[in-house]
């Protein structure tokens, strides 16, 4: 089965545990069961953004959206990195209200909707499998094993207060579980930011790169390096290479050698300007993006 079919089917699955928990979360009322019912959504929205993401990566670049489409994937997860913080903050009140006033939960009601939903969320996960290169399909597990810690929040608290008549174990539960919640929607929200701002992505040193390329032979100096992802699993570089003055066909092998070298270590698209002539950056490997004055135009 391919990635994007059991996203599909995990997606469905989530849907309905998420749509018994709600109904018994009212049943039973009982705050811990809506509060996992709450991380179930996280766990849909996190499915369905990476079918979304599936599908709008296979879409091609255009006369609109020259770098592709795929930030828009990373849109729809920060405006639910956000809900999730929002959810959280709602169950943090009610946990609060609850510690003063705990109200009557129908344990039986509650523990089976609880036993069920633990039940989805290991089929989910067997679904999933557990051993992922693709990056989004391992989000979505670490979603759905986060939900299954969760379901065993509510079925230790039902037992608490089943046999000491403890109540106060349901808000505790819902704290535990909001803050699961808080957990995965800063990492959602910090990561997509970070893309936004075109931040250096996760695991790569620009100094190494750089150092690398004015390692090889013919090549002066390097500068005006820029590294940036444009999407989560998809990383670019640019640079201002300086080497030897040499024949076209005997740069384009020196730029074809940085390229692989660049390749593989996981630079997905780059972009080389070869220069036979310095230009003079300060000895700054990275040149400043300064504001045009009124009235001048400058060219990098």
């Amino acid at each position: 089965m391919s990635g994007e079919k059991r996203l599909a089917v995990t997606f469905l699955v989530t849907v309905l545990i998420l749509a018994g928990e709600v109904v018994g979360s009212y049943l039973s009322n009982s705050l811990a069961l809506l509060s996992d019912a709450g991380h179930m959504v996280t766990d849909a929205l996190a499915i369905a953004l990476g079918l979304v993401a599936a599908r709008i990566s296979k879409k091609p670049s255009d006369r609109n959206a020259t770098f592709g489409y795929q930030r828009v994937g990373l849109l729809a997860a920060l405006i639910n990195g956000l809900s999730l913080l929002v959810i959280a903050i709602f169950i943090f009140y009610e946990s609060y209200e609850r510690l003063f006033s705990p109200p009557r939960i129908d344990i039986p009601v509650m523990l089976g909707i609880a036993i069920l939903g633990l039940a989805g969320n290991l089929v989910m996960a067997f679904i999933l499998g557990h051993s992922h290169e693709d990056l989004n399909l391992k989000s979505v597990w670490l979603h759905v094993l986060g939900d299954t810690l969760s379901s065993v929040g509510v079925i230790i608290s039902g037992i608490i207060i089943y046999f000491t008549g403890w109540a106060y174990a349901d808000p505790v539960a819902s704290v535990l579980i909001g803050g699961i919640i808080i957990w995965g929607g800063v990492r959602l929200v910090r990561d997509t930011i970070s893309i936004f701002l075109n931040l250096t992505p996760k695991g790569f040193n620009v100094e190494m790169l750089a150092q690398k390329i004015t390692d090889m032979p013919d090549v002066v100096d390097i500068h005006d390096v820029h590294l940036w992802p444009l999407a989560h699993n998809h990383v670019a570089f640019s640079a201002h290479v300086l080497v030897d003055d040499k024949t076209l066909s005997e740069v384009e092998t020196t730029k074809k050698r940085i390229e692989e070298m660049l390749k593989e270590n996981g630079v997905d698209h780059s972009t080389l300007q070869i220069e036979c002539t310095c230009v003079t950056c300060d000895n700054n490997l990275y040149c400043q993006l300064k504001p045009d004055e009124p009235g001048e135009m400058h060219n990098n």
